[in-house]
């Protein structure tokens, strides 16, 4: 029903209407975007926008819709200023030494994980959790960044949301025909630009869940052959902001290196774009852990294929986790020892992909 044009909107009744949507508003922007900063933001300007012309919203579409045609243009709005946001694997070929890692200039915005908690609601129902999930993993919104933003938003709301040619169209004020057209040739830009895109079976959310106890009990006891033996053969690993990344031996090696001595690292499991994730607490000189950066896990049956390590510690805000760790150093507290020792409980013998 619409409101009498010119008369101030009913906060009330526009909160009824329009907070349901605001979970997957905001996993719409960060589709369009890359960023958890940027679409928080958005989001935030699609509610204002809708609340100023709420008054003057006739009905012809239902909220959602209208709510995703402020969401998408606000962001096209956006995208125009900037390129799309990359991971350091969509810049170059592998490689860099460990320990020397080229630093990418100050002019690269970087691809940014999103909080699981941020988009999925609890009440949701175990499929439509899957799909959201499914649609957040890291390896789609980086290939998302390929495409050009108008291309990029007919994809996501056509494949991604099920909005039909013509609301799409409606949405971004063009013909049914354009929509068409720039579906088809954003599915030819992004099987050209990134053709082989990440394919892994993953594990259910238990199994998920005990590689990524392994990989925190491996990094807090500083056990370089127990993350040896988590890492696929073929793993990638990834250093943002760093323009480096690494795979095969090179990966490992350089996750290895890493490790530290034990007790320098705290860790605490955490959701990223539908994976596994942890965030990383580094020891300073005065003992105590400051946040280093967010880690996102793509994990198989058995082990794990990829490792994102978000060197930013300002997205721990994201994740409602505090600045320094408020625990004690684990090395005299044994728990390091005891996560291990837990973990080991819960893995069995592995197979490497490829092995015998």
């Amino acid at each position: 029903m619409s409101q009498q044009a010119g008369a101030a909107p009913d906060d009330t009744e526009f909160a009824r209407r329009t907070e349901p949507f605001r979970r997957e508003l905001l996993a719409h922007c960060y589709r369009m975007l890359g960023s958890v900063d940027e679409a928080e933001d958005l989001v935030q300007e699609t509610y204002l926008r809708a609340w100023r012309s709420y008054a003057g919203f006739e009905g012809r579409s239902s909220v959602r819709t209208w709510l995703y045609q402020i969401a998408t243009n606000a962001c096209l709005t956006a995208v125009q200023r900037r390129a799309g946001r990359p991971l350091p694997s969509g810049l170059g070929a592998p490689g860099g030494e460990a320990g020397q890692l080229p630093e990418a200039g100050s002019e690269v915005a970087w691809l940014q994980p999103i909080p699981d908690a941020l988009v999925t609601a609890e009440s949701a129902d175990p499929a439509s959790i899957a799909v959201a999930r499914e649609s957040l993993r890291l390896a789609l919104i980086a290939s998302l960044q390929y495409l050009p933003p108008r291309q990029r938003a007919v994809l996501i709301l056509r494949e991604v949301l099920a909005f039909r040619a013509a609301e799409v169209a409606g949405m971004l004020g063009t013909s049914t025909a354009a929509v068409k057209s720039m579906l088809q040739r954003a599915r030819a830009r992004l099987e050209e630009a990134a053709p082989n895109a990440e394919q892994v079976t993953e594990p259910a959310e238990p199994g998920a869940r005990a590689v990524l106890g392994e990989y925190i009990a491996a990094f807090e006891n500083a056990d370089a052959a127990a993350l040896e033996k988590l890492l696929r053969r073929d793993a990638t690993l990834e250093l943002p902001p760093s323009a480096a990344w690494f795979a095969g031996g090179e990966a490992i090696a350089t996750a290895v290196a890493g490790l530290g001595s034990p007790g320098v690292w705290r860790m605490v499991p955490t959701a990223a774009n539908g994976q596994p994730a942890a965030a990383a607490y580094l020891r300073g000189a005065d003992g105590a852990y400051r946040a280093y950066g967010i880690v996102v896990l793509t994990v198989t049956a058995t082990d794990i294929a990829r490792i994102v390590a978000f060197g930013d510690p300002g997205l721990f805000r994201a994740f409602g986790l505090p600045p320094v760790h408020p625990g004690p150093d684990p090395a005299l507290t044994g728990c390091a020892t005891e996560a291990g020792a837990s973990a080991r409980t819960r893995s069995r013998p592995r197979r490497r992909r490829g092995s015998s």
